[in-house]
């Protein structure tokens, strides 16, 4: 286009200098307005925002696969369904380790949500293992998984940023 538009340019102009002037004008002239760098008030709407979808789907995914089978019996040796539901709970469990990583790297632009999260950081670290505990029956994992929705939830509460469980899709889940 550059090229159609020296031609163009140098076929219309008289002489070499017209044409120069003339596409050095075409060119400074933007298109489009550029898009303003985001406030810091901004980022930290964006941030709140972006923590409550997050721990939302955590909060979900541990409801929906891993609490609600548990207390069903699902996990029970010999439960109908125990495999699938096992193997569900692994993948939710993994989905919601991933997705509380990136609520907790959210809460970092905002000052007031990143303190509310802080003491919950150990908890939510030592979540990266469960999912394969949870994969084996282990009892103990499906407590460890809703203390810690329940403590990330009230620090959202604390912090202004309200998290409701949001149940993710199959396809969400598998893409973690």
């Amino acid at each position: 286009m550059c090229c159609a538009l020296v031609a163009g340019a140098t076929a219309c102009g008289g002489s070499e200098k017209s044409s120069t002037k003339d596409t050095a004008a075409a060119q400074v002239v933007p298109a489009v307005d550029s898009p303003s760098p985001t406030t810091p008030a901004e980022k930290r709407k964006f941030a709140k925002t972006r923590f409550v979808v997050d721990a939302g789907l955590a909060a979900g995914a541990t409801y929906q696969w891993i609490v609600k089978p548990w207390k069903e019996g699902k996990f029970k040796k010999g439960a109908k369904g125990r495999k699938l539901a096992l193997v569900k709970a692994g993948l939710a469990g993994a989905f919601a380790y991933n997705r509380l990583k990136a609520a907790q790297k959210n809460a970092q632009a905002d000052p007031t949500l990143s303190k509310a999260l802080a003491p919950l950081t150990s908890g939510i670290d030592a979540l990266k293992n469960l999912p394969s505990k949870l994969r084996k029956g282990d009892q103990n994992a499906v407590n460890s998984f809703n203390d810690v929705i329940g403590g990330v939830k009230d620090a959202g509460k604390s912090a202004g940023a309200p998290v409701k469980d949001q149940v993710p899709s199959a396809s969400q889940l598998s893409k973690g």
